[in-house]
C-alpha cells in the first residue's frame, strides 16, 4: 500500500504540519496511518473524517460531527455534513500538508473521491501540498456505465465519470489536475505515493470494511447495480446483515425469499423498516459472474417489472446516482438492460482513451 511505502513520503513530511484525511480502513500492517505517524515523530495536528466518520462507524449521509479522537487527543474536524465539504480557511491554515488515505471502492457514487476532489480544490487554494496514499480498487478491473451528465451532479456524482470508472483514488487526483477538473482550473500541488507490485487486474479483498453496508467483497461487486435500489422503492436490504446483496418490497410478488429491514449500527433508519420484504436473494451469485456483467440493470428492471406501479417506482434520487436521464425513461419503455447498455459503450470507450495518460498501473 502507498502508507506502507513510508521512505517515498515521510522525507516530505519533515518538520511540517500534517493533517490527515482517513478512517478505519488507513491501516499500515497492524497499526493505523495516524498512530504510526505520531509513533515516528511526526507533527499531524488533526484529522479529517470522511462521511461515516474517522472510526468508521456512522450512518450514509448521517452528519458526523467534529470532536477529539480518544486514542491520540487529536482534534477531528469532520468534513461530512459541514458547509460544501471543504474545510474552512481557518482550519486550512493551521497545517502545511495533507495526507490522504482512504480505502475507496471504484464507483462514481461512493462518497470519498468527492472529498478527495474538494479537499484538492481547498489544497489550491490555499497554497497546501496533498499526498495521496494509493490503495488498490476492488472494481477496478473494468469500466462501465453512463458518464454523469454534470446537471445531475450531487454528493454523489461529482466528476464526469462513468459509474465504474476503474481507477485508484491516486490515479483519479493525477486525472481531477490534468483534466483541469477543480473550478476555475486549479491544480493541486500534488503527490501520489503508488501502490507496489499492483496492476488494475489484480484482484483485491480488502482486508477492512470501508463502510458500514459494504460488509464483504461480494457485496462491494454487486453494489455498482444494486445501490440504484437507492433511487427507487425498493429496499436493498439496509438494516439485515446482507445490505447490497439483497432486494426486496413488501407488494414483491412471486417469492418466497424474505427479509425484514432493522434499525442496526450503520443502517438506523433504513428503507421499508421492520416491514416484511418479499425479494431476490443475490448471495449465491458467483463473483466471477458479477464482475463480468458489471454495471447491470437487470435487478431493477426485474423490480420494475414485477411492482408495476409505473414511475412511482423511482425517486428522484435515481438520476442522481445513474447520473444520465435516458436509463429511467428505456426502462419505462420496456428496452432489456443489455439494449439501454449499449447506449453507454461509446462513453466506456471514450473515458479509457481519456484516462489512459493518467494511469499509474497496468491495465
Amino acid at each position: 500500500m502507498g502508507a506502507e511505502r513510508t521512505d517515498l513520503y515521510f522525507p516530505l513530511l519533515k518538520e511540517k504540519r500534517v493533517v490527515v484525511m482517513s478512517n478505519q480502513t488507513g491501516m499500515v500492517g497492524k497499526e493505523h496511518l495516524v498512530d504510526m505517524l505520531i509513533r515516528e515523530g511526526h507533527n499531524v495536528v488533526a484529522i479529517f473524517s470522511p462521511e461515516h466518520g474517522f472510526r468508521g462507524t456512522a450512518d450514509a449521509g448521517e452528519h458526523v460531527a467534529s470532536s477529539i479522537d480518544e486514542k491520540t487527543g487529536i482534534p477531528i474536524w469532520s468534513l461530512y455534513g459541514s458547509g460544501g465539504g471543504k474545510p474552512s480557511a481557518e482550519n486550512m491554515q493551521k497545517f502545511d500538508v495533507l495526507l490522504f488515505d482512504l480505502q475507496d471502492v471504484g464507483l462514481r457514487f461512493y462518497t470519498y473521491y468527492a472529498s478527495m476532489a474538494r479537499l484538492m480544490d481547498a489544497c489550491s487554494e490555499h497554497g497546501k501540498k496533498m499526498i495521496v496514499l494509493d490503495r488498490p480498487n476492488p472494481n477496478g478491473m473494468y469500466v462501465d456505465g453512463p458518464i454523469l451528465d454534470m446537471k445531475h451532479k450531487s454528493g454523489v456524482g461529482w466528476l464526469p465519470i462513468p459509474v465504474v470508472h476503474g481507477m485508484t483514488l491516486g490515479e483519479l487526483a493525477v486525472m481531477i489536475n490534468g483534466e483541469k477538473w477543480l473550478p476555475d482550473g486549479r491544480q493541486c500541488d500534488l503527490t501520489v505515493i503508488p501502490i507496489d507490485n499492483y496492476s488494475h487486474s489484480t484482484l483485491y479483498e480488502l482486508p477492512i470494511s470501508p463502510s458500514p453496508n459494504l460488509p464483504n467483497i461480494h457485496s462491494i461487486y454487486l453494489y455498482p447495480s444494486t445501490c440504484l435500489f437507492e433511487g427507487t422503492v425498493m429496499s436493498l436490504g439496509r438494516g439485515t446483515s446482507f445490505p447490497f446483496e439483497v432486494y426486496g418490497h413488501p407488494d414483491y410478488k412471486g417469492s418466497d425469499f424474505t427479509f425484514t429491514p432493522r434499525s442496526v449500527p450503520g443502517a438506523k433508519n433504513p428503507p421499508l423498516l421492520d416491514k416484511l420484504c418479499y425479494g431476490v436473494d443475490l448471495r449465491n451469485i458467483p463473483n466471477e459472474e458479477i464482475i463480468e456483467k458489471g454495471f447491470d440493470l437487470t435487478y431493477v428492471i426485474d423490480a420494475y417489472n414485477n411492482l408495476d406501479i409505473g414511475d412511482k417506482f423511482f425517486t428522484s434520487f435515481f438520476e442522481k446516482l445513474v447520473g444520465v436521464d435516458y436509463i429511467r425513461q428505456d426502462i419505462k419503455a420496456g428496452k432489456t438492460a443489455d439494449e439501454i447498455k449499449a447506449k453507454w459503450s461509446e462513453d466506456v470507450e471514450m473515458f479509457k482513451i481519456q484516462r489512459k495518460p493518467y494511469l499509474l498501473y497496468e491495465e
